[in-house]
């Protein structure tokens, strides 16, 4: 069997199709001295930023108490070494430590004593309103969306609304960092980024024209297929292959997303239609699902043996994009050629 990132019970996978869950990296920056002080120059201040529901959000100070009610947005905040205080947490499991917090960046969280206020699903003002915050940061959609209390929490603090399925980590750790006055840590570590995929590009020299197909698979029910406007879709373009897009019309989703389809399980095996197939969520248990699944004999990845899982990495940031890349330049056994 090929070598992933962790061997992780595959049960975990399911939690990850609404949840950002993911691996342990190296490469997470270093926690500032003070933890509730911005590392980068402040600006001008007060400032208006426009959030992605298109309200102007007026912060008067530069953030120094961020409260995160979208876990899905922490490891982004934390990359940008913003002051973050408390989040809501994930379910506790083997994808995550013993608060909830995911893998790739729960130690950075345990560095810098993020609290952790309430799970997904449990939302709860009174724990937001404890820690006193001067910013909070709720997303428009996804299971860690607390949209319907926005006003509510915007009689506590500023409240800036992210899309975070709409753009790819650093643009949202653009958006973060010009609300928090964080934008030259938000440009490096893109910056940082950007020079270590094309390296792995470099070294992978994928053959022009190959293309993939992004899975997260669930045989007999929906499974999510990444559309070319998402973020996974930018990172392995970045890395040389050509993403296919998933047709519409085996879209099951009941609110509108950019960055995954939910396929119908009829309609997977013309969705995943790629050269090679990544399954993001997955282990080698889950390929092997995937591989001798019936309806998917015929499709061009299983055909070929170029079926590879990106064990947990339904949603992306910093840290969990950074564990792909390592897979890419350490584990990735390379492309099978077709018959």
């Amino acid at each position: 069997m090929r070598t992933t990132l962790f061997k992780l019970a595959s049960a975990s996978a399911t939690v990850a199709l609404a949840l950002t869950l993911g691996a342990c990296s190296s490469n997470a920056p270093q926690s500032s001295a003070d933890e509730n002080k911005p590392a980068a120059d402040a600006g001008q201040w007060p400032r208006t930023v426009t959030d992605d529901q298109g309200q102007q959000v007026e912060i008067p100070a530069q953030p120094k108490k961020i409260v995160s009610t979208t876990v899905s947005t922490t490891g982004t905040l934390l990359a940008i070494d913003a002051p973050v205080v408390a989040s809501s947490t994930g379910a506790v499991g083997p994808e995550t430590d013993e608060n909830g917090f995911f893998s790739q960046w729960s130690d950075v969280a345990s560095e810098r004593k993020v609290e952790p206020i309430y799970q997904v699903g449990n939302f709860n003002l009174e724990s937001v309103l404890a820690q006193d915050p001067d910013l909070i940061i709720v997303s428009t959609s996804g299971a860690d969306s607390e949209l319907d209390y926005v006003d509510r929490l915007n009689d506590i603090a500023p409240t800036l609304v992210v899309n975070y399925g709409g753009k790819d980590w650093k643009e949202l750790a653009t958006q973060l960092g010009e609300a928090t006055g964080l934008e030259a840590n938000a440009e490096n570590i893109a910056d940082e980024f950007d020079q270590r995929s094309k390296a792995v590009k470099d070294k992978l020299n994928i053959p022009e024209g190959t293309s993939a197909s992004i899975v997260s698979y669930n045989k007999g029910k929906d499974s999510p297929v990444g559309k070319t406007s998402g973020p996974h879709s930018r990172l392995i373009s970045a890395l040389g292959f050509a993403v296919v897009d998933p047709p519409a019309e085996f879209d099951t989703s009941t609110q509108k997303r950019e960055d995954f389809a939910f396929t119908s399980y009829e309609g997977l095996s013309e969705s995943a239609t790629g050269d090679a197939t990544f399954l993001i969520s997955a282990t080698d248990k889950t390929a092997d699902a995937f591989t001798a699944d019936p309806t998917l004999a015929n499709i061009p990845s299983v055909k070929n043996k170029n079926v590879f899982p990106l064990a947990n990495s339904f949603r992306l940031d910093y840290y969990s994009s950074n564990d792909i890349l390592d897979y890419f330049e350490s584990d990735f056994p390379g492309l099978n050629s077709a018959k």
